[in-house]
C-alpha cells in the first residue's frame, strides 16, 4: 500500500501561497489531509520504513511548522484558514515522533521550539515529555546543549556580543520552555546560563532586556512542573536571583533596575511560586523565606519604553463615528495587554481583552490561567489569535441641508503701506538693498560723517529754549516726568515684608525648611500671616537669600542695629507759631539761638546750636557716638576770639558769588 502513496511536495512559502486563489487552496488542503490520513492508516511497520525511507514526509512536516511559525499575524496561519489541516499534520507529527528512531530532522532544538509555537501546550507538552524520556532523548539533548553553549559567550560578553542573536534565538527558544519542563532542567543546570542572563540584562536594550525576564519565568516555572519538582534546584535559583539583586543595588547604577527587580515586579513568579509550594507536600521550608526576601525588591511596574514606529500623522478631520466612542473602552488595558503578550507573544489582543474581562483585569490571574491551561471552556475553545476590533455599525448618510443664503465675502486686510511703490510695483530697482546698504561702512566711518549731524545753530537754539530756573526746582518725585504716580505703598510693605523675613532668617533659618512638618509649624504659620506669602514665595525667598551672598551682606548693612537710640520728639504743650507766648517760637524763625531757619539749615539758627555752617556746624546736636559730633563738641568753645567774625563774613561771601544777594 506505501508504494503506492505519493510523496509530500514541500510546504510552500509566505510568498508563493499570496498568488494562490482561496479555490486552489481548499484543493491543496484536502490533497494534504487526504494524503496524511492515508500515512497515518498504515500500520506500525509500513509507517516506519516510510519515515526513514521517504525523506518528503520529513521535509514537509519540518517546512510546515517553520512557517506556520513564522506567520507574523493571525490572517496568515493555517490555524485560521484551515483547522481540520492543522490538526491532522500534529497527528502525523506525533506518531513520526513517536517511531523508533524518529528522523534526526525532527530532534533539532529549533524544529521543537517551532513545534510548541506552532500548537498549543497541551497537546505538544505530553508530546514532549515522552520524546525526552524516552531512549532518544539524547539527540534532543545534545541539540539543546549545543545551543546552550552558543548563546553563554555572547551572554557574558553584555554590549559587546551578538545581541541580535542573543534576543532571536531566545525568543525562538521560550516556546520550547513553555511547553517542556525538562528542557527549563537543561537549560538552568549550572550556574553559567544564570549568571549570564543577569550579565546580559545589564545592557539597556528594552526588546532584549522583555526576552531575558521571559525566559527565566518559564525555566523558574519549568522548574514546578517537572515530575517530581525540582525544589532544590529553585531554592539556589532563588538565592541567586536574591544575591545579583542584593549586588546591583548597592552598586552604581539604578537599585531598581535589576534582574531580580523586574522578575518579580513585571511576572506572577513570586505568586505562582508560593502556589506550588502552598499545594506540595514535599517543597522545603526555606523555598517560603526566598520568596519573602525576594517581595523587598518589587516596584511598581517598570514600563519599558516601546519602539518608534513611525505612523501617519491624524489631523484629526474624520468624521466622528459611533465606534470612536467605543474605541475609548479599551484603552485602559493597553499596557494589560502588551504585559500579557511578553510572555504570549502568539495570543491575539481581543482574546487578551476577553480573558481580562473574565479575571476582572487581574493580569497576574491572567497569565498563571494561562501558563496552567485552567480558562473556561468558553475561552478555552476561543480562537487565541483574534485580533482587536470594533464593529462598525452602518453610518446613515445625512439629510440634503435645507439651501441657505450666500455668506458675505470676508473683509480685505488694509494697511497704511497699501498703494505704495511696493504695492503698485513701480518702485526703482536701485533703491531697493537687501540687508545693509553699505556693508563696507564701519562705526569710524559713521562717525566721520558729519553730512547727518545736527546743525550748531539749532542746537544753541534749542539751548536758549530752556528755562534756567527750572534747575532750581527738584522734580525727582514729579508724577508727569515718570508718566505716572509713584506707588510708595508698594515699596513700603515690600521692604516691610524683607524686613521680616530676613529677621526670622537670622533668628531660626530652619523655619525656611521645605518638608512638610516645618509648613505645619507655628513659627511658619505665624511668619505667612505677617507677610501674607504663601509657603513656596517664603521658601524661594531663603533658596535666593542663600544663593547670593551678596544679598546677604546688603540686608544685613540694611537691617542691622547700629547702636542709635531713637530720637523722641517733644510730647510737651506749646503754642503754635507766631502767636507771642513765651513758648512759642517767633514768625520768622530767627530770635533763639537754635532758632530756625540759619545758614547751616536744617532746623539750626545762627548761634552755637545752628546746622551747616553755622558756629556749631549742626553736629554739636548730632548723633551721640559720632566722630563729627565729638569733634564739634569739643571744639566748639576754643579759639573763639581767634576766629571772630571771619567765618560770617566768608560765608558771606561765598553767598554772593553763588549769585545771591545781600541780605
Amino acid at each position: 500500500m506505501s508504494s503506492s502513496l505519493p510523496p509530500f511536495a514541500p510546504f510552500p512559502k509566505a510568498s508563493l501561497r499570496q498568488h494562490v486563489s482561496s479555490d486552489e487552496w481548499e484543493a491543496l488542503s484536502e490533497a494534504w489531509i487526504a494524503l496524511s490520513q492515508a500515512y497515518l492508516d498504515l500500520d506500525e511497520a509500513a509507517f516506519k520504513k516510510e519515515a526513514i525511507d521517504d525523506t518528503s514526509l520529513t521535509t514537509f512536516i519540518s517546512t510546515f511548522v517553520e512557517e506556520e511559525a513564522a506567520a507574523e499575524s493571525s490572517a496568515e496561519t493555517i490555524a485560521s484558514s484551515s483547522p481540520r489541516l492543522l490538526s491532522t499534520i500534529f497527528r502525523l507529527t506525533s506518531r513520526i515522533l513517536t517511531t523508533s528512531p524518529p528522523p534526526p530532522r525532527l530532534l533539532d532544538a529549533h524544529f521543537l521550539a517551532r513545534l510548541a509555537r506552532t500548537f498549543p501546550k497541551k497537546h505538544t507538552a505530553p508530546l514532549l515529555s515522552r520524546l525526552f524520556a524516552s531512549s532518544h532523548a539524547a539527540p534532543v539533548e545534545a541539540s539543546l546543549l549545543a545551543l546552550k553553549k552558543l548563546l553563554i559567550p555572547h551572554l557574558d560578553a553584555g554590549s559587546r556580543g551578538d545581541l541580535k542573536l542573543v534576543e532571536h534565538e531566545l525568543a525562538q527558544l521560550n516556546p520550547l520552555l513553555h511547553a517542556s519542563p525538562d528542557a527549563c532542567v537543561l537549560l538552568l543546570a549550572g550556574s553559567d546560563f544564570f549568571d549570564g542572563l543577569v550579565t546580559c540584562f545589564r545592557v539597556v536594550n528594552p526588546p532584549l532586556r522583555k526576552t531575558i525576564v521571559t525566559t527565566l519565568y518559564l525555566c523558574l516555572v519549568g522548574l514546578t512542573e517537572v515530575e517530581p519538582p525540582k525544589w532544590s534546584m529553585i531554592s539556589d535559583q532563588l538565592y541567586a536571583i536574591q544575591v545579583a539583586a542584593d549586588a546591583h543595588r548597592k552598586g552604581p547604577l539604578n537599585p531598581n533596575d535589576s534582574l531580580g527587580a523586574d522578575l518579580v515586579t513585571n511576572t506572577p513568579i513570586l505568586k505562582t511560586l508560593l502556589r506550588k509550594v502552598e499545594s506540595s507536600t514535599s517543597a522545603p521550608s526555606n523555598i517560603k523565606n526566598r520568596i519573602t526576601a525576594l517581595e523587598t525588591f518589587k516596584t511598581g511596574i517598570i514600563v519599558r519604553p516601546k519602539k518608534l514606529v513611525k505612523r501617519k500623522l491624524d489631523k484629526g478631520k474624520g468624521r466622528e463615528a459611533p465606534e470612536d466612542v467605543h474605541a475609548e473602552m479599551h484603552v485602559h488595558q493597553m499596557s494589560q495587554i502588551a504585559h500579557v503578550q511578553d510572555l504570549f507573544p502568539d495570543l491575539g489582543a481581543g482574546f487578551i481583552v476577553k480573558c481580562l474581562d473574565e479575571y476582572h483585569d487581574d493580569v497576574e490571574q491572567v497569565i498563571a490561567n494561562l501558563i496552567d491551561e485552567t480558562l473556561p471552556p468558553h475561552l478555552a475553545t476561543a480562537d487565541r489569535s483574534e485580533p482587536l476590533s470594533h464593529s462598525q455599525p452602518d453610518i446613515k448618510p445625512h439629510k440634503d441641508l435645507a439651501p441657505r443664503s450666500t455668506p458675505p465675502q470676508l473683509p480685505t486686510r488694509r494697511n497704511v503701506f497699501d498703494d505704495d511703490e511696493f504695492d503698485r510695483l513701480a518702485i526703482d530697482a536701485f533703491k531697493l538693498s537687501f540687508g545693509k546698504k553699505n556693508p563696507d561702512k564701519t562705526a569710524d566711518d559713521v562717525l566721520k560723517d558729519k553730512s547727518t549731524a545736527p546743525n550748531k545753530a539749532a542746537i544753541l537754539s534749542a539751548l536758549a529754549a530752556l528755562d534756567p530756573d527750572d534747575d532750581e526746582r527738584d522734580d525727582t518725585y514729579d508724577a508727569a516726568d515718570v508718566g505716572g504716580t509713584v506707588d510708595a505703598g508698594s515699596s513700603q510693605e515690600a521692604d516691610s515684608n524683607e524686613e521680616l523675613l530676613f529677621r526670622a532668617f537670622q533668628g531660626d533659618s530652619s523655619v525656611f525648611g521645605r518638608d512638610t512638618e516645618t509648613r505645619r509649624s507655628g513659627a511658619r504659620g505665624k511668619l505667612r500671616d505677617e507677610t501674607g506669602m504663601a509657603d513656596e514665595a517664603i521658601e524661594g525667598w531663603a533658596v535666593m537669600l542663600q544663593r547670593n551672598p551678596a544679598q546677604m551682606k546688603r540686608l544685613e548693612a540694611k537691617y542691622a542695629w547700629s547702636g542709635q537710640q531713637a530720637q523722641l520728639e517733644r510730647t510737651s504743650w506749646r503754642a503754635a507759631a507766631g502767636s507771642g507766648t513765651e513758648e512759642s517760637d517767633p514768625d520768622g524763625g530767627r530770635g533763639g539761638r537754635g532758632g530756625g531757619r540759619a545758614r547751616g539749615g536744617g532746623g539750626g539758627g545762627r548761634g552755637r546750636g545752628g546746622g551747616g555752617r553755622g558756629r556749631g556746624g549742626g553736629n554739636v546736636a548730632g548723633p551721640t557716638g559720632e566722630k563729627e559730633t565729638e569733634v564739634a563738641r569739643k571744639n566748639k568753645e576754643a579759639h573763639k576770639g581767634a576766629r571772630a567774625n571771619h567765618n560770617r563774613r566768608d560765608a558771606r561771601a561765598k553767598k554772593m558769588a553763588r549769585g545771591g544777594f545781600a541780605g
